[in-house]
């Protein structure tokens, strides 16, 4: 299986399997003398570790990373940094039926006709256990980016809709996020949701959500005109995620719907050229692939989660037609847990295109 790596500059290679010994990676490209250690990390692993409130799966896991190279006393060493998450609560009884059958919904078709062969248990490489791993080296990212941009970046993340129940943006808090099981920003929509999902839970099924991820402090230019562009890489990195089926940046889909003369972010002079007056950011903070210094502002769609407890059509590798449960332990809303996977993919992508965007125009503009 190829295609394990991601990024350029600051690149990070993955590997592991939902019920292997563990998850890990190799992040090539952190610049030296970076303050690093694992209890830095591990706080951005404890917001996405599972079984953490019954809106999510329930398999313990206590996610610890463990740093194996690239960091010496504490600072980073400028040669490739290698982090491991072990496995520790698999239990691959739970998918003994499913070796000969197909999951709907799931990789388990296109994985064994692609390639032969599949690991079954979890979902193997295709599970998001992997995910882990993403946010542990977008952890690594976002430090480098406090370092490099100061205290006026921030990444912050949000669900803003499960099923068909959205927030109400006048409600909208960012600092409510960290005060229920959801990443709501809206106290009165998470209370809703909370119903929602015991209902979602207890009937078997699952609901898909949207999330939605913003960058502040991020400096014009980062991006390139053609190939590389800022919003195609941060949808490409996003589409990555398991189970995001849309991505769209700024308004997205809705700029479709409004007349042109409205959907264009109109500018008036600031104290400088390089601080211009904003009238609107329909654009999400990115014109011609490039950043424009306003807020960067992506949205993800994640489907609901295709492990339920109901009884599904499907074949098995005999070609026949069967039923398929699937046991095991499974988020009711795996959208949950994806805010601080896209907080990290996030990251890392402005990370790798802001070396990138130095290495080209050198450090005098930033």
């Amino acid at each position: 299986m190829t295609d394990n790596t991601f990024g350029k500059l600051l690149n990070v290679t993955s590997f592991g399997e939902s019920h292997g010994l563990g998850i890990g990676c190799i992040i090539d490209g952190v610049p030296p003398k970076l303050p690093l250690s694992e209890r830095l990390i591990q706080p951005y692993l404890d917001r996405r570790r599972p079984g953490t409130s019954k809106f999510v799966t329930q398999r313990k896991e206590d996610d610890k990373v463990e740093i194996l190279s690239g960091v010496f006393e504490g600072k980073t060493t400028g040669t490739p940094i290698s982090l491991l998450i072990r496995n520790k609560d698999q239990r691959s009884k739970d998918y003994g039926e499913i070796a000969n059958q197909f999951r709907p919904g799931h990789a388990d078709y296109t994985y064994q006709m692609k390639y032969g062969h599949r690991d079954y248990r979890g979902g193997g490489r295709s599970s998001a256990r992997e995910t882990a791993i993403r946010v542990a080296a977008g952890a690594i990212a976002d430090m480098f980016l406090k370092h490099a941009l100061g205290n006026s970046y921030q990444v912050r993340g949000a669900v803003i809709q499960i099923g068909p129940h959205a927030i109400n943006r006048e409600n909208m808090k960012w600092s409510e996020r960290h005060n229920n099981p959801f990443f709501c920003p809206d106290a009165a929509m998470a209370k809703q949701w909370e119903s929602y999902l015991d209902g979602v839970r207890k009937a078997g099924s699952s609901a898909g959500a949207i999330l939605e991820i913003t960058a502040d402090g991020i400096p014009v230019g980062l991006g390139q005109p053609v190939y590389g562009k800022l919003d195609s890489e941060l949808a490409a990195a996003m589409m990555s995620i398991n189970a995001v089926k849309g991505v769209e940046i700024g308004d997205g889909f809705d700029l479709s719907a409004i007349d042109g003369s409205l959907a264009s972010d109109e500018m008036r002079a600031g104290k400088s050229l390089e601080t211009p007056t904003f009238l609107s950011n329909h654009a999400g903070g990115i014109l011609g692939g490039i950043s424009s210094g306003q807020q960067i502002v992506v949205r993800i769609a994640i489907k609901p989660t295709s492990s339920i407890l109901s009884s599904r059509k499907s074949i098995n590798r005999d070609n026949k037609n069967v039923d398929v449960i699937t046991k095991g332990r499974h988020d009711p809303c795996v959208g949950i847990r994806g805010v601080p996977v896209a907080e990290a993919m996030m990251s890392l992508v402005l990370a790798d295109l802001l070396m990138r965007h130095k290495a080209q125009c050198g450090f005098g503009d930033l």
